[in-house]
């Protein structure tokens, strides 16, 4: 294998400004809200979607408090109720008693993610547990595609398509085969800077939804990782929350090393991970799951996992059955937003010397109590680290080794116990290409 070859395998200019977000939100809100489900089984009476307090604005500023750059909302779930009020259907918001009739969930939640300067995406499921013609082949397609293009052309731009691979039962008892390139084409031809995610070639599912992150996160990988049947097989499965702290099976725990890569050669593609999860068991908001909210470390140790580990992340915050996000959820994603600000805030200033890009001495000028180096690369250059290691200098003169992985990409965050040096040297020992060092930064200790 050329290594050198795996370089030229480069995000797209729509894979680099998602990359770039680094971390977004998930609203998942519906039918399933108003009757206590994770799945709802479809034809619920519309007359229960009646949230009276609705606030899309509180729920905005509540992810941009935590340091988020956009928002993702369920627009349809499996039941297929849309908070929309789409042409193609009667089991729309339309039919419900919310804003008498008038209501468009998505339009408020678009117009509030602008408000605030966050960018808006869809989730818009396949499945489909009401509408008649699911399992019919192209009717249903043609049904789907009229839905996508509704969202995808009244609600301006659009950052993500997020399309996950539920597949069950229609009301026909039959299931649908999706066209997945003719979904894909009508995205390329509408919102043509969205990522489509999870089933879509743009952003790669991390293979679990409980945050659990990689060793090693690669973004070049074998174009098999792109079958959508995969994520179907591994997503939620039933009605329930266990799914929320099931971590990714030991056989994956290795996507993109060059040993994991030899004999795909030929077949490689740009296909970044997205680490996905709610703050809650559950996707949807349930009572009874008020006090089993994560807490500010739990996700303050993904966030530096998964953005830290060269991939968003994606947090999942559902409002309850009033329009509203819970007080305990909003408490905490502020205490996360002023965990990250306050851990970006301690980058220290350094005299920076750069060796041939495989080595990167800062200078810190005096004796610091420092936890973290984040490392960069370019990645519009590709992926070319293949181990780094950092170490610090000592005030009597000694390095010692701080952290070391292999995996960079976009960013690598390396945590250590607290330790008092003057300097820290990054070197890249192995790598694909010269490497292309984007950012190097120190982090001091926290008092």
């Amino acid at each position: 294998m050329n290594a050198a070859d795996l370089t030229l395998v480069r995000p797209s200019a729509r894979q680099l400004a998602w990359q770039e977000m680094e971390f977004y939100g998930f609203i998942h809100f519906g039918m399933n809200t108003m009757t206590n489900r994770e799945w709802g089984p479809g034809h619920d009476d519309p007359a229960l979607f009646d949230p009276a307090s609705l606030d899309a604005d509180q729920w905005v500023r509540a992810l941009k408090a935590a340091g988020m750059t956009g928002v993702i909302l369920t627009c349809k779930h499996h039941d297929g109720f849309c908070l929309w009020p789409s042409d193609v259907t009667s089991y729309t918001v339309a039919a419900s008693p919310w804003r008498g009739g008038q209501g468009d969930v998505v339009a408020e939640v678009a117009r509030a993610a602008r408000r605030h300067g966050l960018k808006f995406g869809v989730y818009l499921s396949p499945w489909d547990r009401t509408e008649a013609s699911y399992g019919s082949g192209t009717g249903y397609d043609d049904f789907y595609v009229a839905q996508l293009t509704e969202l995808l052309t009244r609600y301006g731009p659009i950052f993500s398509v997020w399309l996950d691979g539920a597949n069950g039962e229609g009301p026909n008892g039959k299931r649908q085969t999706y066209d997945w390139e003719r979904y894909y084409a009508v995205v390329r031809e509408l919102q043509p800077d969205a990522v489509i995610s999870v089933c879509g070639p743009d952003v790669r599912w991390c293979g679990n939804e409980a945050g659990d992150t990689r060793p090693d996160e690669w973004s070049v990988v074998p174009r098999a990782l792109q079958d959508a049947e995969r994520v179907a097989d591994r997503s939620q499965q039933a009605d329930d929350g266990d799914f929320a702290r099931q971590a990714i099976r030991s056989d994956e725990r290795d996507l993109g090393s060059r040993a994991a890569l030899a004999g795909h050669e030929d077949d490689l593609v740009w296909y970044p991970a997205e680490v996905n999860t709610s703050i809650r068991p559950g996707w949807f908001h349930h009572p009874a799951e008020d006090g089993a909210v994560r807490p500010v470390e739990e996700l303050f140790t993904i966030y530096l996992r998964s953005v830290g580990g060269n991939a968003c992340f994606l947090l999942n915050v559902p409002p309850a059955r009033d329009g509203l996000l819970a007080d305990a959820d909003v408490a905490v994603l502020e205490g996360l937003g002023r965990r990250i600000s306050d851990f970006r805030g301690r980058r220290l200033e350094a005299a920076v010397e750069v060796a041939d890009g495989s080595r990167v001495t800062l200078e810190l000028g005096r004796s610091c109590l420092v936890e973290a180096v984040c490392v960069g690369e370019d990645i519009a250059q590709g992926q070319r680290v293949e181990r780094v290691v950092v170490r610090g200098r000592l005030g009597d003169g000694r390095w010692v080794t701080l952290g070391e992985a292999h995996a960079v990409g976009y960013r690598r965050i390396l945590t250590f116990a607290p330790v008092e040096v003057d300097a820290v040297v990054v070197e890249v020992p192995e790598a694909r290409d010269t490497p292309v060092i984007a950012d190097v930064a120190v982090i001091e200790a926290a008092p």
